[in-house]
C-alpha cells in the first residue's frame, strides 16, 4: 500500500507530542523529514527516527520525495508557509486557526488550488466518532427540538509573559487559540451557520489580547449558541446540546486523547440518563483521512470552504470586540 510521505515544518510541541507520533501510527502515512530554524531538527529527527532533517523550511519544501507537509507554526506564519508549500507542490495540513483572517485563508486556499494540492485545517477533534454520534442522536429526536448549544474550552496559563499566545502580532488571544474550537463545534454539530453574534472579553492591558471571552450567537434556524474561551480558568473542553425533551453532554469534546482517546456522550431525557463510551484516536484519524484524500485525489470531509466560513465567524468575533456591538453575518 502506498503511503503519503510527510514533512514537518518546525519542532513545535504539538508536532512532537501529537502529530509526529500520529503520522507514525497511521497506516497510509509516514514522516520522512523535519525542518527547524532553531537548529533542533537533527535532534528531533534522531529522537523520532525521522530520516531527514533540514535547517530551513525552504530546503524541506524542495525535497522531491515529500508529498505533504504539516504546518504547526505560530498563527501569523500559516499563510506564508502554506503558500510556499503549495508553490512547491506539497499538500498542506495546517494547524488551526488557518490564519488570522478569512481573507488570508482565501489566499492560502487559492494558492493550493492553483498549484493542484489539497489543503485542510487541523481541527483534529472533529474526527472523533463521538461527534457523529451526537448528530445522530439529535436527528433521531432523542432530545426533541434543539434550542441551545454551549461550548467551553479553557485552561489556566500560568506565565503570560513568555507565551506566544499573548502576542497580538502572532495571532494571540483566547478566541484564536481555543475559542475557535467552540465556534467550530457549534457549526459542526448543528450543521448551520450563525447569523449574528456578540462577544464580551477580558483584554489584558499589557499584551492587548483577549485572555477570556464569551460569545453569543443566533443561528440560522433560531437556535441560540454560546461559547466561552479562556487562559484564566481551570481546564474544560466540553459542549452541551439542550432540547425540548432532554440534553446531550460531551465532557471530553476537544481533547479526548488526554483520556486515552475515550470519549463520553451523556444523554438525559424522559427515559433517564444514558452514558455512551466511544473511542477514537483523533490525531491518527485526522492524518489518515487527509492522507487518503491525497491518495484518492478527493476533497477532505472538512472542506476548504468550511474553513473559510469558520474564519469569517472568527473575523466577526474580533469585529464585535472592536465595536462593542452585535455583528450580522
Amino acid at each position: 500500500m502506498r503511503k503519503i510521505r510527510w514533512g514537518v515544518l518546525s519542532t513545535a510541541n504539538i508536532a512532537q507530542k501529537e502529530v509526529i507520533p500520529a503520522l507514525q501510527r497511521a497506516t497510509n502515512a509516514e514522516v520522512v523529514a523535519i525542518a527547524s530554524l532553531s537548529n533542533r531538527a537533527k535532534e528531533v529527527a534522531s529522537q523520532y527516527h525521522i530520516p531527514k532533517a533540514y535547517d530551513t523550511y525552504e530546503e524541506l519544501l524542495k525535497d522531491p520525495t515529500i508529498d505533504a507537509v504539516y504546518i504547526p507554526l505560530p498563527n501569523h506564519l500559516h499563510k506564508v508557509w502554506t503558500i510556499e508549500a503549495a508553490k512547491s507542490g506539497k499538500h498542506v495540513l495546517c494547524e488551526k486557526p488557518a490564519s488570522l483572517t478569512a481573507e488570508e485563508t482565501e489566499e492560502m486556499i487559492s494558492a493550493c488550488q492553483e498549484h493542484g494540492v489539497r489543503f485542510m485545517e487541523a481541527f483534529m477533534y472533529q474526527f472523533h466518532p463521538q461527534h457523529e454520534r451526537v448528530r445522530e442522536l439529535i436527528k433521531n429526536g432523542e432530545i426533541g427540538s434543539v434550542k441551545l448549544m454551549r461550548a467551553s474550552f479553557s485552561f489556566y496559563l500560568a506565565d503570560f509573559k513568555e507565551n506566544i499566545r499573548m502576542n497580538p502580532a502572532m495571532g494571540g488571544g483566547s478566541i484564536y487559540d481555543v475559542g475557535c474550537y467552540g465556534i467550530h463545534a457549534i457549526r459542526y454539530v448543528l450543521q448551520e451557520e450563525p447569523k449574528e453574534l456578540q462577544i464580551h472579553a477580558n483584554i489584558n492591558s499589557e499584551h492587548q489580547v483577549d485572555t477570556s471571552a464569551v460569545g453569543y450567537m443566533k443561528m440560522e434556524s433560531g437556535i441560540v449558541a454560546t461559547f466561552d474561551a479562556s487562559f484564566e480558568m481551570t481546564y474544560r473542553a466540553e459542549y452541551e446540546v439542550i432540547g425540548t425533551k432532554g440534553s446531550i453532554k460531551v465532557p471530553r469534546a476537544f481533547r479526548p486523547d488526554i483520556d486515552d482517546g475515550i470519549g463520553l456522550v451523556i444523554v438525559q431525557n424522559e427515559h433517564g440518563v444514558k452514558e455512551e463510551i466511544i473511542s477514537g484516536d483523533i490525531y491518527r484519524l485526522q492524518v489518515e483521512h487527509f492522507s487518503q484524500t491525497i491518495l484518492e485525489n478527493n476533497e477532505p470531509s472538512y472542506s476548504p470552504e468550511n474553513t473559510i466560513q469558520n474564519m469569517r465567524v472568527l473575523d466577526a468575533c474580533y469585529q464585535s470586540l472592536k465595536t462593542g456591538g452585535k455583528i450580522t453575518l
